[in-house]
């Protein structure tokens, strides 16, 4: 079955999102340290973290679980944008007003109510994008709604984002701490969405508002929406850090497949009438190194040969279930690697269902079935590793084996680029939240009230026919209102409209870029400052506007240009230059003309424009064109 043969309605599909954006606030949330990211660090620290009992003497499942994996953290402490508070060696400062102003406008915006006092609460995050073990959070306002879409909202919190991953690999993480205590807002809605499209939908009306306050940052990661994806007898998945919002629709396709597939196996092993018990007891493990020493499979022998062993494990009557596909590129058997890479540190596995394959033979394949005593209807695993690892994924493995006569197991997963996700680790439980005790409660006084009103954003209907009153049109301004610069937008337009037609600049911003990025330049190469300059030099009289794609496309396709050398090159021609190169083009297609005559224009026309390419202005190009064939023929 494919993801379009999906009835969503039947299924029960239920969709939530958390949608987390970085403020463009003067400092930290907790500090008084910039929000900018730097590559320059002047010292590191190393801490390793550990979970610990709640005041109900519980201990969260997701912390438990990354302390499991007995990783070292290294942090590297920026030079401008962090200080004794990321370190985790100074209290935080109180919380930052402006952040709170922001959210309480975006919150007055979708009709929340506002809190009356603001509570810090700590959040145990052990992977070690925190130093401290947990993230400051706090909730703004509850309630409100989309109500073009009829989706709730169901919490607006404001927290700090994570320390920024440098590297990582399985024995140690590198974060920087610049973008640690960077405000982000939380928009959490209800989970009311029943279709790809219009959680699609959802979170670009969200992302619109919060760019509509001008008070948001831009560009790769300041962004990011969280999934909770459910179908009808299958399980809430949360789904992590989707920061392309084209990608949302076949995440949820996939993931509401992954989960009824998952469902179809439970439903096929109970068919078969398997018993956890029965997995246990016939869950058969040995070290199968010695069929492997003469192996042909590269991956298996260049283990042995740094020292590692071959264990084969016994899976009593799974015969065809390792192979059964859940999601394109995706079977049950990648879930199962997954759950090995994460807990035990282990590349992979080979499964049966996939044997003989990647250089292991059927001779080999055989002498496994008979060392484990492998029937026709069960499955086997094979997995290479030092023996540390490899106990650890006996374990695993057999844990997600008996998961799967349950269906659908509980899971925080991460999103991929082709739409698919993977494991990242048990969805952590309410024992994770207890109160901050560093930083005392906020009162949402008048006074804050009244200068968040102040940055409560137009609606987007009330912004279109804004735009279209300045010259865009409808089509184009709807286009601007979706772009994540819609602030430099209006601050364009502000400084140099309208001797600068609004709607070259909003052009320039949506449709130019575009298609600058399908001849292959690198749009991540523009800054708002490079987008600036073009229309300072637009305003300015020095280039037409006929040279700001070539301009763009030059300097993203040539990085050893700066944006003013670029610019330098297609400075605008005087008349004079113009007519010299008008002169020259009649010169050499007189015949045309001849025969033509005033036909010939578009023929001349093409090629003059081709010679200036840019350097001119086509209608005064056009005008001198026009004027020397009238003379010409006359």
């Amino acid at each position: 079955m494919s993801s379009d043969d999906l009835d969503y309605e039947k299924l029960g599909l239920r969709v939530g999102l958390e949608i987390h954006q970085q403020l463009n606030t003067s400092h930290k949330l907790f500090c008084n340290c910039r929000t900018v990211l730097e590559d320059e660090y002047k010292m590191t620290l190393e801490r390793y973290l550990r979970p610990s009992i709640s005041e109900l003497g519980e201990v969260d499942i997701a912390a438990l679980f990354e302390w499991k994996k007995g990783r070292k953290y290294i942090y590297r402490i920026s030079t401008n944008s962090s200080c004794n508070v990321e370190a985790d060696e100074e209290p935080p400062h109180p919380i930052n007003d402006e952040a709170l102003k922001i959210a309480i406008a975006i919150a007055m915006a979708l009709k929340s109510t506002i809190v009356d006092e603001i509570y810090v609460m700590r959040k145990i995050v052990i992977d070690g994008s925190n130093t401290s073990g947990f993230q400051r959070t706090a909730i703004v306002a509850l309630g409100g709604i989309l109500e073009d879409e009829g989706v709730t909202i169901q919490t607006i919190a404001v927290e700090e984002d994570a320390a920024r991953k440098i590297s990582e690999d399985p024995e140690q993480v590198t974060y920087s701490l610049d973008r640690l205590g960077i405000p982000l807002i939380e928009i959490s809605t209800g989970p009311d969405i029943k279709s790809p499209e219009q959680a699609e939908r959802v979170a670009l009306k969200i992302g619109q508002l919060l760019r509509m306050t001008g008070k948001v940052k831009r560009g790769i990661g300041t962004i990011r929406q969280d999934l909770n994806v459910s179908i009808r007898g299958g399980t809430k998945i949360e789904i992590k850090g989707v920061q392309k919002l084209e990608l949302i629709p076949l995440i949820v396709k996939y993931e509401a497949m992954r989960q009824l597939n998952l469902l179809k196996i439970k439903e096929e092993l109970n068919r078969r009438g398997l018993t956890k018990e029965q997995i246990i007891s016939n869950y058969i493990v040995k070290d199968l190194t010695e069929i492997f020493k003469n192996t042909k499979s590269k991956i298996v022998k260049n283990g042995i040969e740094k020292g590692s062993l071959v264990y084969g494990i016994k899976i009593y009557k799974f015969k065809g279930i390792f192979g059964w596909e859940l999601v394109p590129k995706r079977r049950f058997g990648t879930e199962v690697a997954d759950y090995v890479r994460a807990l035990a540190g282990l590349g992979g596995l080979f499964h049966s269902d996939e044997l003989p394959n990647y250089g292991i033979t059927e001779e080999e394949v055989n002498k496994v079935r008979e060392a484990l005593n492998v029937s026709e209807y069960d499955a086997f695993v094979l997995i290479v590793g030092e023996k540390e690892k490899l106990e650890k994924a006996i374990e695993t493995i057999k844990d997600r084996v008996l998961m799967a006569l349950d269906g659908v197991p509980k899971e925080t997963r991460g999103a991929l680029d082709d739409g698919t996700t993977k494991f990242l680790r048990p969805q952590p439980g309410a024992a994770r939240m207890y109160p901050e005790t560093d930083i005392p409660p906020r009162i949402v006084d008048e006074k804050l009230l009244e200068e968040a009103r102040k940055l409560v954003p137009e609606s987007p209907e009330i912004k279109i026919k804004k735009y279209m009153s300045l010259g865009l049109s409808e089509e184009l301004a709807k286009e601007i209102i979706r772009d994540p610069r819609l602030d430099l937008f209006e601050d364009l337009v502000n400084k140099y409209s309208p001797k600068v037609p609004p709607s070259i600049i909003a052009s320039t911003i949506t449709n130019t870029l575009k298609y600058v990025k399908s001849k292959g330049g690198d749009i991540s190469r523009i800054s708002d400052d490079d987008i600036e300059q073009i229309i300072k030099n637009l305003y300015d009289g020095k280039i037409s506007k006929d040279s700001i794609t070539e301009i763009l496309l030059e300097y993203t396709l040539n990085k050893d240009l700066s944006i003013i050398d670029v610019i330098s090159k297609y400075e605008i021609l005087s008349n004079d230059e113009i007519e010299k190169i008008i002169d020259e083009v009649i010169k050499t297609n007189m015949d045309e003309i001849t025969k033509r005559r005033e036909k010939a224009f578009n023929i001349i026309m093409s090629k003059v424009m081709g010679k200036v390419k840019g350097k001119a202005d086509g209608r005064i190009v056009a005008e001198l064109i026009k004027s020397k064939l009238k003379n010409l023929l006359e």
